[in-house]
């Protein structure tokens, strides 16, 4: 199996450099997580690798047969679903195509009819043969149900019209596969799917993911754009997390004993350079000389401090939910369900995309009304949300600081809101960044620092790790682990609810949903049918 080999590459954009001579392989049969903060570089040598964007200096090597997930499907829109996977492998498609047009005459010459015997073998060696049943499958792995496939890509919504172009990406058995943020719009069953699809790969993977349990998962190494370079080490994101801070330690604890020693030496050389101890003093010059630091550059890892506190607490018994149910066109989403929620509970929402996750916390929001039942917060409850949805959230026309400073029902001094900002990650002009320019990492950061001025006693969060890098992820996840208050979570990241939830609520369609009090790894042996579901 061939392997990607990367020689002496740089990329910079003006002044800003991203990488500087890197040289690394990534090897067959190893599957790389390519990880870095936000504006690292990692998309940008994703495009190189793949050959979309010139590097500066220096060469690739790749395989031959690759499968790229780009998020194009705008090109596909009016071709028919299976169509699209197959097209990942170009050989067959090609083959294919030749064959249709060829067969489309209205007679064949002894060229035509070589030609096709030609073609026949190309489909048969691509597995041409099997490539619908095949490209079915893996659609339906990714969660797009059989009465699609024969159907056109415009008639699926933008979420699974990536899946679409994922399902292309996996396609035809690629030497290399090239995945940027696969996981993203996939709920924990096609993430469960692939991640055993990836697994079983025999080929060489490198993936980008904001997700650490995808990442633990399936990688055997990471490949860390740091320091201008990049560094792989083996195992999963929280291994490398680990040898480089190992790493770090050591040469900085080396360093230190190194600074020391050559004080001591300088000590000495300048005590008795004058005096008799002449060779003594050049054996101290000489062990200066020998005596280097080693070089540590600054890395770009930086992790916001995320600490969400409570004006007040709540009262014991925060919500009492009777019978709310929820229906659109007649489909019934949320079936009439109840719960009493107590003060301190973390309550993740997980299932598949279209059950109603995001419908549920919007009625407890206040956002949308039920069509039947009630709820009722609890004594002194305050509740703050963040919606999936962040469009015209956060106010035009003003800078980060300036949105802060001037929300009316908050007060803060400039200093506290200064330092706020700078905890999260907005440091020096950064937080006069106008609000028209924030990218989607900036807007959800801007909005967990809104959470955290105003103080509620309950959060209810939909999908907040969206836009979010590894780092910000894990410090939210932290963050809200230390909460004292109540918090309802919707989220896709099997890590966090890991990490944070102590109660889970799995909608279903069809069905009651399922509320069960317990961590996510006990839900998953509890429920048999749906731990089976993810598998």
């Amino acid at each position: 199996m061939a392997s990607f080999s990367v020689q002496n590459v740089s990329k910079a954009y003006g002044p800003k450099k991203l990488f500087e001579n890197v040289d690394v392989a990534f090897s067959a049969g190893r599957r790389y997580g390519l990880t870095g903060p936000n504006g690292a570089g990692k998309t940008t040598f994703m495009k190189i690798l793949a050959g979309d964007e010139e590097q500066d200096t220096g060469d690739i090597l790749r395989p031959r047969k690759l499968g790229i997930l780009r998020q194009d499907h705008f090109k596909y829109e009016d071709l028919r679903v299976l169509d699209v996977v197959i097209m990942g492998n170009k050989p067959l498609w090609a083959a294919l195509d030749e064959k249709q047009k060829l067969l489309e005459k209205p007679e064949l010459s002894e060229a035509d009819g070589h030609r096709l015997g030609d073609l026949e073998g190309v489909i048969a060696e691509e597995d041409g043969y099997s490539a619908e049943s095949d490209a079915g499958a893996l659609l339906m792995g990714l969660g797009i149900e059989e009465k699609f496939h024969e159907g056109k890509l415009k008639e699926l919504t933008g979420g699974y019209k990536l899946r679409v172009l994922l399902a292309q990406a996996l396609f035809g058995k690629p030497e290399g596969l090239l995945l940027d943020e696969p996981t993203n719009h996939l709920d924990i069953d096609s993430i469960r799917w692939l991640e055993n699809f990836l697994h079983e790969y025999e080929g060489v993977l490198i993936t980008i993911s904001h997700d650490r349990h995808f990442l633990n998962s399936i990688c055997t190494h990471i490949a860390d754009i740091d320091y201008e370079t990049i560094i792989t080490y083996p195992g999963g994101y929280d291994d490398m997390v680990r040898n480089k801070a190992q790493v770090r330690s050591r040469v900085e604890s080396e360093n230190a004993e190194k600074q020391k020693k050559i004080a001591q030496l300088h000590e000495f050389v300048a005590r008795f350079s004058a005096g008799t101890r002449a060779s003594q003093v050049q054996s101290r010059k000489n062990q200066l000389e020998k005596l280097k630091m080693e070089d540590l550059k600054r890395s770009n890892i930086a992790r916001p401090f995320i600490k969400f506190e409570q004006k007040a607490p709540s009262g014991r018994q925060t919500l009492e939910i009777e019978g709310i149910s929820k229906s659109y066109d007649g489909q019934l989403v949320i079936p009439p369900f109840r719960a009493l929620v107590t003060k301190g509970e973390k309550i993740a929402v997980i299932g598949k995309n279209g059950v109603g996750k995001s419908t549920l916390v919007k009625m407890l929001a206040g956002v949308e009304q039920p069509d039947a039942g009630a709820f009722k917060w609890g004594h002194n409850a305050a509740v703050g949300y963040m919606p999936q949805d962040h469009h015209g959230i956060i106010k035009k026309g003003t800078t980060v600081y300036g949105y802060l400073r001037e929300l009316a029902d908050i007060k803060m001094g400039n200093e506290e809101v200064s330092g706020l900002l700078g905890r999260m990650l907005f440091s020096g002009e950064e937080r006069m960044k106008p609000t028209d320019t924030l990218s989607g990492g900036e807007t959800v950061r801007t909005l967990l620092c809104q959470l955290m001025m105003r103080k509620d006693n309950v959060l209810i969060l939909d999908e907040p790790t969206n836009h979010l890098d590894l780092e910000s992820i894990a410090a939210l996840a932290e963050g809200l682990s230390r909460y004292e208050g109540t918090v309802i979570i919707v989220t896709h990241d099997q890590q966090l609810i890991s990490e944070v939830a102590t109660r889970i609520w799995a909608p279903r369609i069809g069905k009651e949903l399922i509320d069960f009090a317990g961590g996510f790894d006990d839900f998953l042996v509890k429920h048999q049918d749906v731990a089976a579901a993810r598998r």
